[in-house]
């Protein structure tokens, strides 16, 4: 059902009542990025439309969260599927620096945290989407130290929630690995991970380990005396302060016995656990002046042989993909931090209402030159399809560039089509998140242009 002219994906976020608000928050998120309410209302009826349903004690997060993870949960079946997840502190305007919101750890400016798992495919690196999430409002009240709290009374909590989370949504995948950078590095994680799913953790902390001698050592002296087992060449990307450059990586492992921390464990937790440790380690200066790679990867897969060691580090490069979806949800896409809604909880619900709709925007991104092989169904609707191949076959030119180079069905051809709409000409660079956004408006206005019998493009 439409409710608008770019309301046209019913139920992509809510399904229940108010699910034509809901429906139609996305489709103009997804259509027109962006964090002022007023500009996607359009107009002052819409505005006070997506106020009362931000604000409608009936929507939640949480609810958001479980309907993306019944829509991925269908696209991961018998995939082999990183599951990459990760926090990010969401620094707001001054507007919200007011009672209702707490700090986070950049100063004291007022703010919300974001903590999703994007389901990501093994091998292809294709995004098949969001499982989870969880928003929430730090307050601002004074805590008992760490080491005097249970875990369940703790932030870190969050690793182990969401990891649990995957491993119930992602169940009908062929495999779960869950991958998340050093914050993640505690013991309960280790210990309390599901039966179907393995780790890949960056170490932070050199942990006590129980030696094959049978003396206690250190994680990191351990890792440290084993030889050299093998280098590797991969690409690093580029990042803030950092070009894009090939590294050539020298790698050791050996698996280690994690021991429970004398301090803050539950005691009831086992005394060890078994992982292995890879130590990945750039051998030379980069040229650009940035610090070397170094990597010490705790995992709960087996690994034998340095073409085991190779997966585990193609395993955490995913990570780099939940960098590049924050990047989208911020500054190059919705610029979330500019929100212009005081109430916390409203606020909450949008951030995870932007949330979706940023998975959508990062999956054409990278679908663009057809790398990741995935289907039309990985984000959008059966329905869709005869409308892109009409829209396809009258934006292609005479020449071998402007025309559709992938084949009909799979998302690399939507692609192609909201590209071509948001005004890339095929010639000049490759398309972005502001390219696939305006496209995508573009896009939802030919659909809503069908249920009239017209297709303008």
């Amino acid at each position: 059902m439409s409710h608008g002219r770019d309301c046209v994906r019913a139920g992509a976020i809510w399904r229940s009542p108010p699910a034509k608000r809901g429906a139609c928050l996305h489709a103009r998120l997804v259509a027109r990025p962006g964090s002022c309410i007023r500009r996607l209302g359009g107009d002052r009826a819409g505005e006070m439309r997506f106020r009362r349903f931000l604000h409608n004690r009936s929507v939640t997060a949480a609810e958001m969260s479980q309907h993306a993870g019944e829509l991925t949960a269908q696209r991961v079946a018998g995939r082999h599927v990183v599951a990459v997840q990760d926090t990010s502190e969401l620094i707001l305007g001054s507007r919200q620096s007011r009672p209702g919101y707490g700090a986070v750890s950049k100063g004291n400016t007022a703010g919300l945290l974001l903590h999703p798992v994007l389901a990501v495919e093994a091998g292809t690196g294709a995004l098949l989407g969001l499982a989870c999430m969880e928003v929430w409002n730090r307050g601002a009240e004074q805590l008992p130290p760490q080491r005097q709290r249970a875990t369940a009374d703790k932030e870190s909590r969050r690793w182990i929630d969401s990891t649990r989370q995957a491993g119930a949504v992602l169940a009908a995948a062929a495999s779960i690995t869950v991958v998340s950078d050093r914050e993640s590095d505690f013991y309960e994680l280790f210990a309390e991970r599901p039966p179907n799913v393995d780790l890949v953790v960056r170490a932070c902390q050199n942990r006590r380990i129980a030696a094959s001698q049978g003396e206690p050592g250190l994680l990191f002296d351990h890792i440290d005396a084993q030889p050299e087992q093998g280098r590797v060449t991969v690409t690093i990307p580029a990042a803030p302060g950092r070009k894009k450059r090939a590294a050539t990586l020298a790698i050791r492992f050996a698996p280690v016995l994690l021991r429970r921390p004398r301090n803050g464990a539950d005691p009831a937790l086992p005394k060890t656990v078994a992982v292995t440790l890879v130590d990945v380690r750039e051998i030379s200066q980069p040229e650009d002046g940035s610090d070397p790679v170094h990597w010490r990867l705790l995992t709960t897969h087996g690994v034998a042989t340095l073409t085991d060691a190779r997966w585990i580090v193609d395993l955490y490069r995913t990570r780099w993909t939940i960098e590049e979806f924050f990047r989208t949800l911020k500054s190059a896409g919705f610029d979330i931090e500019a929100a212009d809604m005081g109430d916390p909880r409203a606020m909450i619900n949008f951030v995870a209402a932007a949330t979706i709709a940023a998975v959508t925007i990062k999956q054409l991104v990278q679908a663009r030159d057809g790398n990741t092989d995935q289907l039309l169904s990985d984000a959008f609707e059966p329905d869709d399809q005869p409308v892109l191949e009409a829209v396809s076959a009258r934006l292609e030119g005479k020449t071998e560039r402007q025309r559709n180079p992938h084949p009909k069905g799979t998302l690399a051809f939507a692609a192609w089509v909201i590209a071509r709409l948001g005004g890339w000409t095929g010639y000049y660079g490759k398309p972005g998140p502001k390219v696939m956004r305006i496209g995508l408006a573009e896009f939802h206005a030919i659909k809503f242009g069908t249920t009239l019998n017209v297709l303008e493009v």
